[in-house]
């Protein structure tokens, strides 16, 4: 074992390969001839044990927008840490505070309650909507990922269309109990849900929806529809805003379509990158995870060691501050959109019949010819394609899983665009 712990390159994916399943984390293993051993990161970049700088472009998830080791964030949490790196079981002031300033910031949070992930917040986000209407199902949409756990696990990575309403299956070990309970709509199609809505009505406690799924944008007529339809029936409305909480605008995507769901999960920025998630939403419905009510028939169980994390939460509210600066969205969604531009402008001179979309600061390049609106025109493009040209790019310095959606940062800057655009020039002429 001494041998496989020798501080290159080799030595590590060696250790690697005996110790982690398939020699990746999660869901990721990158091909042997693309992989590497991060070391260290600043601002919008990456530097692996050998050396080699890389733009990064996946953003720890999407958590990291302010980019990496960004030095309020940094200061937070090491002086945190100091002070303590974990306290459980009672309140902390960091916890507290942040509390307080999300309540403040979210507009449909007039409480929120701490999760450790946003898989784990949108698990929360669907017990409790159980538990508020007696109701046991809930209606997600076709492409959409609500996390790791078992209601979340249906028809997130369809291998055909038209499964609706019941969907698939998209993983081994998953209980049938869960399956039955989780129905599914094609998204960006409201009819689809007013057409289920009418005959499961009494059956359906929630709709989950991502504001932005991957990297299909919501019609704002679609989540307005969601809201009504919502109204009428009795239905809560979930937002699962992991990934476009404070990313697509300060306070969420509530904030940027201006439609206010019953309950939110958040995660990712939510954390600055350490382990903390929230799920904010109306006072009456949290209040049912009270732990004074334990013992009463509706109350639902919250817990987690790491809920509330005390360095996670200083880190976070360095992060808003930051965030709540003038013009900085303006910036950053405005830096996406003018590197999406030129990005195209290559693929165009290069005759490669791919767009390059973006959503605020979340991008991708995809082959296809205009932008998606639901699942089916994602099954629809060339995902091989993609991600050759993906691997191509990752060969010669940018970070972004293989077709994957990609996240920019307040650092990426003109030296990172300049990098971008030369990469991907190269890149496009490897593939042609």
């Amino acid at each position: 074992m001494d041998t496989l712990l020798k501080p290159d390159n080799v030595g590590l994916f060696e250790l690697a390969e005996r110790v982690l399943p398939g020699a990746g984390l999660g869901g990721y293993a990158l091909p042997e001839d693309i992989r590497f051993v991060f070391s260290e990161g600043a601002g919008a970049r990456l530097r692996d044990v050998e050396g080699r700088e890389y733009i990064d472009y996946v953003g720890g998830a999407g958590a990291l927008i302010l980019g990496h080791s960004h030095p309020p964030v940094v200061e937070a949490a090491q002086d945190q840490a100091a002070r303590g790196m974990h306290m459980f079981g009672t309140l902390s002031e960091p916890a507290i505070r942040l509390a307080a300033r999300l309540v403040e910031d979210i507009p449909c949070a007039e409480k929120i309650v701490y999760a450790t992930t946003g898989s784990e917040a949108t698990a929360y986000a669907m017990r409790l909507a159980r538990a508020f209407t007696g109701r046991d199902m809930v209606l997600k949409f076709e492409g959409a990922y609500h996390g790791n756990h078992d209601y979340a696990l249906t028809s997130t990575f369809p291998t055909a269309l038209g499964n609706d309403p019941h969907g698939q299956n998209d993983t081994a070990g998953r209980p049938a109990g869960t399956r039955a309970t989780m129905l599914v709509a094609p998204y960006n199609d409201a009819q689809a849900v007013e057409r289920i809505i009418r005959e499961r009505r009494d059956e359906l406690a929630a709709i989950i929806v991502e504001p932005v799924q991957r990297i299909i944008p919501a019609r704002p007529e679609f989540l307005q529809a969601l809201r009504r339809i919502c109204d009428e029936s009795g239905v809560l409305l979930i937002f699962d805003e992991v990934v476009t909480g404070f990313r697509l605008a300060y306070g969420g995507a509530q904030v940027h379509y201006d439609v206010t769901p019953d309950l939110a999960s958040f995660g990712k920025v939510i954390g600055a990158g350490g382990p903390l998630a929230c799920v904010g939403g109306r006072a009456e419905i949290l209040d049912l995870c009270d732990p004074r009510r334990k013992g009463e028939p509706n109350y639902v169980y919250f817990n987690g060691t790491l809920h509330g994390n005390p360095v996670a939460a200083a880190a976070t509210l360095a992060m808003l501050d930051e965030l709540a600066r003038p013009g900085i969205y303006d910036r950053l969604n405005g830096f996406a959109e003018a590197t999406c531009a030129e990005c195209q402008k290559i693929l165009d001179r290069h005759g490669l019949p791919a767009i390059a979309e973006n959503t605020g600061s979340l991008w991708q390049i995809l082959f296809m010819a205009r932008s998606p609106d639901s699942q089916a025109d994602i099954m629809a493009g060339d995902a091989a394609a993609a991600r050759r040209l993906d691997v191509e790019c990752m060969k010669r310095g940018i970070y972004a899983l293989p077709g994957v959606r990609r996240f920019f940062s307040t650092t990426h800057g003109e030296p990172e665009l300049a990098d971008t655009l030369r990469v991907l020039d190269a890149s496009c002429r490897a593939i042609n």
